[in-house]
């Protein structure tokens, strides 16, 4: 294995696994060019001391929306769920929750330029974070010589590949910052950082360590494929089992999309994967050691993420002068991962958050 010299380009501009997108255009010329719409898998309670309230926002950033309902129920900050983070620059439709206000609330009333109230439902329990089961997404494309049918024939071909294999779940580059900026300062260690910027160096740490090893195996072509000695998961399952052997039903529902190969989510202790699984994922640690350390010392424990990605209901919907892209991704799948494979955008993502953790 050739060194990685470059933890940028490692985290940042992983490979590609079906030979690089065709075609480009631009990305969300405006916020409403990108929405992302939460899949909670469950329905509310219809009782309780909380509410989930069902949000859209545009052009802002889930926390500020979050101080914003804290402010109008008369909460703390603390007291707010969410699922997970979503782009500031985009159009979301996410869930929240707050305690149920002393004052009852015409939520249907709370409309702002960037958030509005879409349902109120009584709830048991604060929203916790990573508590949905996906995303839907609707990306524009803008072509840019204007011609939408020129640029959805480009994009229908690698659609059909992404479709039938999935694409490396790779986290995307929102995970480290503007221009990488929080991988570039993994080296000033826990205690050299603000306390309200620890986690985002530490999940840039974890995460460049995560797509360095997939960018490793899709180098050598088995990112989609077990090996003896991998821990295997369940499509959009959290747990695992151990590959002690390979077989043709194993192979046959790995090819289904049934099941993935999953990597080291970095902590303290030995992954449990074995024998050149365990060797390629020590073996980046190695070479990354200012990401490793950090993220042993913080205590995170050794975890497990897919290394691939299926992307569901993937379609191209072609208008005059672009193409909108539709497809459902499980919680913690960006769509940057999927886009990338699609194609080459001239307008570079900001922000952190299109992930569905």
């Amino acid at each position: 294995m050739a060194p990685l010299l470059d933890i940028r380009n490692a985290a940042l501009a992983p490979p590609h696994a079906h030979g690089g997108p065709m075609a480009s255009g631009v990305l969300r010329a405006v916020p409403e060019d990108f929405l992302v719409e939460e899949d909670l898998g469950f329905a509310p309670a219809g009782r309780g001391q909380h509410l989930l309230l069902r949000v859209r926002k545009t052009n802002a950033n889930t926390q500020w929306v979050a101080r914003e309902l804290a402010r109008l129920s008369g909460c703390s900050m603390r007291e707010v769920g969410y699922a997970g983070l979503k782009d500031r620059r985009a159009v979301a439709i996410q869930w929240f929750s707050v305690p149920q206000p002393r004052v009852p609330l015409d939520w249907s009333a709370l409309a702002t330029a960037e958030f509005e109230v879409l349902e109120a439902h009584a709830h048991q329990r604060k929203l916790p974070r990573g508590a949905l089961a996906g995303n839907r997404f609707a990306v524009r494309i803008g072509a840019a010589d204007g011609d939408g049918a020129a640029l959805a024939a480009l994009v229908r071909p690698q659609l059909d590949r992404v479709g039938r294999a999935g694409v490396p779940n790779y986290f995307g580059p929102q995970r480290f910052g503007r221009d990488g900026a929080n991988l570039a300062r993994v080296g000033e260690g826990a205690d050299g950082l603000r306390r309200s910027e620890r986690g985002f160096v530490i999940s840039a740490a974890r995460s460049a360590l995560f797509n360095a090893v997939l960018a490793e195996r899709v180098r050598r072509g088995c990112w989609n494929c077990l090996l003896e000695g991998d821990l295997a998961n369940l499509d959009g399952r959290g747990s695992v089992f151990a590959v002690t052997a390979l077989d043709e039903e194993l192979a046959g529902r790995t090819e289904r999309l049934e099941i993935h190969p999953t990597g080291a989510l970095w902590g303290n202790g030995t992954p449990a994967s074995r024998g050149a699984v365990l060797e390629l994922e020590q073996g980046i640690a190695g070479q990354l050691q200012a990401q490793a350390r950090l993220c042993e010392s913080v205590g995170l424990r050794q975890e497990r993420r897919s290394l691939r990605l299926t992307v569901r209901e993937l379609r191209c919907e072609v208008e005059a002068a672009a193409v909108v892209l539709r497809f459902s991704l499980t919680r913690g799948g960006f769509a940057t991962a999927v886009l990338r494979e699609l194609v080459t955008t001239a307008t570079p993502w900001e922000g952190r958050g299109d992930e569905s953790d």
